[in-house]
Parts: structure tokens; sequence; C-alpha cells
């Protein structure tokens, strides 16, 4: 299976969606499996992470982000979900479609659905396996967006911005970087 034929499939290369998609995508994945590396005692499925990684974000041009070239019709925070149903629709292992949905935030609860009214399915998306918490995790470093793709993000912006959302995917997030000893990045 090769994630950029899976990806061409849905963004027409060349394009400014697939472009942000393709590039964020590598960085997540490079940082994916470095921090996967440093975990090797753990035995995490660094072939997968390096596949679902490059997937996680498939559903962000069915949503509405003019800043990186997406013109669909569903807010942002719906692509996580959206990914997992393409994933699934096209006949992958759900663990793909999982880390794509799970990937967001540092997960989001149902409780957070519902008591923020958000348009999702009301349902835990919430990183369980190791490899998604890697993906997420890694994902956080790096921006989609292009005028802020080279900006290096430290571990200690990312639970700021988190605590934006809600405390506890600060929490969350900061529990994992302890986990993964990625604390000075």
């Amino acid at each position: 299976m090769n994630p950029i034929t899976i990806i061409e499939k849905f963004y027409t290369p060349g394009t400014k969606p697939y472009q942000v998609l393709v590039n964020h995508s590598f960085i997540v994945t490079k940082k994916s499996l470095e921090i996967a590396r440093s975990l090797i005692n753990l035995n995490p499925d660094l072939k997968f992470i390096e596949k679902a990684a490059m997937l996680h974000d498939i559903g962000i041009y069915l949503t509405q982000a003019e800043s990186i070239g997406c013109k669909g019709s569903l807010p942002y925070i719906c692509h996580g979900y959206l990914g997992r149903k393409i994933l699934d629709k096209i006949g992958l292992p759900p663990e793909y479609g999982l880390v794509s949905e799970r990937h967001t935030g540092a997960g989001i609860t149902k409780e957070n659905i519902i008591s923020n009214k958000l348009p999702l399915p009301k349902r835990d998306m919430v990183p369980l396996s190791l490899e998604e918490k890697i993906i997420c995790v890694a994902d956080k470093y790096h921006s989609k967006n292009p005028g802020q793709a080279d900006k290096k993000i430290s571990t200690a912006q990312i639970i700021e911005e988190l605590k934006k959302i809600h405390p506890d995917h600060a929490k969350k997030f900061s529990t994992w970087a302890e986990e993964f000893k990625i604390l000075k990045f």
C-alpha cells in the first residue's frame, strides 16, 4: 500500500491542498518515526506508523480551510472523522481510519463533543493505541498553514494551545510528552 497513491485518488498533484497535505504528512511521518524509534522497547509498529501518519489528514479537502486551499462544506474540525470514512470506504484495515479520526487535538471525547456542540458524531475519538498516540503527538509539532509551516513549535507552546481548547487536552498531551520523553522538543 502506497499512501501517495491513495492521496492522489482524492487530491490533484500540484494543487495547494495536495502540496500542503503531502508536505505536512511527510513531516509528521518523520516526527512520528523519530518518536517511535525512541520507544523501541514498547515495540511500536514502525511500518504501520509510516503509512498511517501519511494518511492521517486525508479528510481535509472536505472541509472549509481556505488558508490551505480546502473548499469543502464542513468545518475543519470534521477532517479526522471524514478521513476515517474515506479510509474505511477504500477498504484499508480499520486501524488507519482510527488514526485519522482520533488525532485531532489530543483526542476528542464524547463529552467534549456534546458540551461544546461540536459538529461531530457523538462518540469518543481519543487515541488508544501506542501508534495512535505517537501520530497524534507528532502532528502537533507542525502546522499545515503555509504561513507557519516552517515555524518550530515547542512542547510548551503546544500545551498552551491545547489549554485554550480544554485543560484536559493539555493534560493528556503533557502525559504523552512525558511518557515519550519529548518534553524538550
